[in-house]
């Protein structure tokens, strides 16, 4: 039994006239007829009483159309379902982020314009987001340094200063910017979690000539707490300083700053939703640059 049986049958039993029926349907009369002819046969019953060149359903007919109806009903349901199901799907966005702070205040904004939007985001490492973009598991990642991939496109949103955080009555405190060499004997504090962010602060200390003791790697807030204790000294991005209140020398040396950088697959075609976060992530940095300066 298939559907197209199913709804030529629906057809002659609202029409009560094989020949109406046929020309609704667009087929050759004999066609239909042979068609009704096997579903009688399927069902083991005859299915309408035949009435000259008029038909009109049988006991039996008016149990299968009640049946038929309600087939064709739940298919118009599940299609219903599907294309919101559909729907729904090309509004989410599934985002990966190396750090939580990459979206700080951007998700907030974006809600507030578009209240509908829905958005799935998770925190992984560099190479871990690499592998969730090729996979399909996201749809956009945003790391430190771009990512060098023949198969990924990425795009530098903005190179963020890193200054020295230090207590304000520290020996450096006053200073109006400072050599990354001068504070080589410091004891230094570092984020946990973040082996990105570590491998290129330790770059930073080396290109200056030495190689940081570490004397802390914690949370942002314990190290809050121990540059306040006067404890050690730490490499930050700018933006992170001012959120937490943390006094700071901005860092002479020209390779202190970071990027931050936004990356999709290669010849992936975005939904409208996805191009509109894309475009939004890229168009908040561009407008809140000054956020990364000194």
């Amino acid at each position: 039994m298939e559907l197209l049986q199913l709804k030529y049958f629906q057809t002659v039993a609202y029409t009560e006239h094989i020949s109406k029926a046929a020309a609704q349907l667009n087929i050759a009369q004999p066609s239909l007829s042979l068609t009704i002819k096997r579903l009688e046969d399927e069902m083991g019953t005859p299915l309408f009483h035949r009435k000259g060149r008029n038909i009109e359903l049988n006991a039996a007919g008016e149990i299968l159309l009640k049946h038929v109806n309600r087939i064709f009903v739940e298919l118009e349901n599940a299609k219903l379902a599907i294309t919101e199901k559909e729907d729904e799907l090309s509004r989410l966005i599934r985002i990966s982020i190396s750090n939580s702070r990459f979206l700080s205040g951007l998700i907030r904004e974006y809600i507030e314009v578009f209240p509908d939007s829905q958005l799935h985001q998770g925190i992984a490492s560099r190479n871990d987001i690499i592998t969730q973009l090729k996979k399909g598991d996201v749809d956009l990642g945003i790391t430190g340094y771009p990512v060098q991939d023949e198969e990924i496109d990425s795009r530098v949103l903005v190179e963020e200063d890193i200054v020295l955080v230090l207590p304000a009555d520290h020996a450096y405190g006053s200073e109006k910017q400072i050599s990354l060499h001068a504070a080589a004997s410091e004891p230094f504090l570092s984020l946990a979690n973040n082996d990105e962010y570590r491998r290129f602060t330790l770059m930073l200390c080396e290109r200056a000539g030495f190689v940081p003791h570490l004397a802390f790697e914690v949370d942002s807030h314990t190290l809050v707490e121990i540059i306040r204790l006067d404890r050690g000294v730490a490499l930050l991005p700018v933006s992170v300083c001012r959120n937490l209140g943390l006094h700071y020398v901005p860092i002479a040396d020209d390779a202190a700053v970071y990027p931050i950088s936004l990356s999709w697959m290669k010849h992936r075609n975005l939904s409208s939703s996805l191009e509109q976060f894309q475009q939004f992530i890229i168009s908040y940095y561009a407008s809140n640059a000054s956020m990364f300066k000194v």
